[in-house]
């Protein structure tokens, strides 16, 4: 096989330049920030630009996890960034509350309550999908702009803070010298793929996304399937929002998760997951999650201006979509190719063109 087949089949393969674009970033941020690779390890901790990108993509990760199911079922959540600020408030109200905030069991009572309420708010926005036919985005949209007023009130409209080495273990936290955050996004990830690649759930999320309507009608109850994939999307923006106010020690009702479900749903995008519902992969959404937070350290680093990095991350992004599209490529590199004419295709082009020839004569 020539390098021109090999170079056509690596291309091909739905991961391959989400990889290309996640490198690529990577690399631009070497000239800019030497030891850009470079981890230390220092206090028993380890440390460095690539650490610090997965320490801070992982509440983006989840997010973009729970958004991969729900968008394989052809819905949407807009709410999962008030989701977020609704659970760290509450977790954060509760262990202020407490008087002694190091209590493992008061943290815990306060992880317990913060993720319940992320359930029902999850399960809320299902009902809404699936029971009264409510279009996805409007059904979201309600709990979007609701939900944000709800996480202030917790909050009195102040900033809560807690003083809790037990609490800032799940967002900040070191364990066996990672961030501990790294160990939580692992264990959903992996319960996540053992779900929906090992049982028959993943094609059932599939079969709904596709199809509805023909889905119930041989029996695949789909509206349980959107609630459940609704739940868990609930899940996974309530324990980023823990995540978040674990990290800083505070909780903000009006910033905590702010646009968080913009970058998920992009990051899901680039992963290769389709809006209109069917098949979805879990892997290109994580790498999707880790361009979108590489771009976001990227733009500090070089030093765009704040008030054009929108635009910036805008233009990567949909560069990056246009790349991973086939029609596009096939657009410009075949028009490129016809205006090469057939006198000056490449000899490994030729080469793969023989075998065809003698086996059509």
């Amino acid at each position: 096989m020539s390098l021109t087949s090999l170079w056509r089949a690596a291309t091909q393969h739905r991961l391959f330049w989400p990889v290309a674009a996640l490198v690529a970033l990577l690399v631009i941020n070497v000239p800019f920030t030497p030891g850009f690779f470079e981890i230390h390890l220092k206090n028993g901790h380890l440390y460095g630009s690539l650490v610090s990108i997965v320490l801070f993509g992982s509440p983006l990760i989840l997010v973009a996890i729970g958004m991969t199911l729900v968008i394989a079922t052809g819905g949407i959540d807009l709410s999962v960034g008030a989701v977020v600020a609704i659970s760290g408030a509450l977790a954060c109200l509760v262990v202020s509350k407490q008087a002694d905030q190091d209590s493992v069991a008061g943290v815990l009572l306060a992880f317990a309550l913060a993720l319940a309420v992320a359930l029902v708010c999850g399960a809320w926005n299902g009902l809404l999908v699936a029971r009264l036919g409510i279009q996805p985005i409007i059904a979201t949209l309600i709990l979007m702009v609701a939900g944000r007023g709800i996480a202030q009130l917790i909050t009195s409209g102040q900033i809560i803070t807690v003083n809790s080495d037990a609490y800032s273990l799940i967002g900040g936290g070191y364990w066996l010298a990672l961030p501990f955050s790294l160990f939580v996004v692992a264990l959903v990830v992996v319960l996540s793929m053992a779900l929906t690649r090992r049982t028959a759930l993943g094609l059932l999320v599939e079969a709904v996304g596709g199809n509805a309507e023909a889905s119930r009608l041989v029996g695949i109850r789909s509206r349980r399937i959107k609630i459940m994939a609704y739940m868990f999307c609930g899940l996974c923006a309530g324990i980023a929002g823990l995540m978040i106010s674990s990290n800083v020690s505070a909780a903000d009702g009006n910033n905590a998760g702010l646009w968080i479900e913009l970058d998920a749903i992009l990051a899901v995008v680039i992963g290769g997951t389709s809006l209109t519902g069917g098949r979805f992969h879990l892997g290109g959404t994580i790498i999707g999650a880790l361009i979108i937070q590489t771009l976001t350290t990227t733009i500090y680093t070089i030093g765009v201006p704040t008030q054009t990095n929108l635009v910036f991350k805008a233009v990567v992004v949909i560069v990056v979509c246009l790349m991973q599209s086939s029609v596009f490529r096939a657009k410009v590199f075949g028009a490129r190719a016809k205006r090469r004419g057939p006198a000056q295709k490449s000899p490994g082009a030729a080469a793969d063109a023989a075998p065809q020839m003698e086996v059509s004569s």
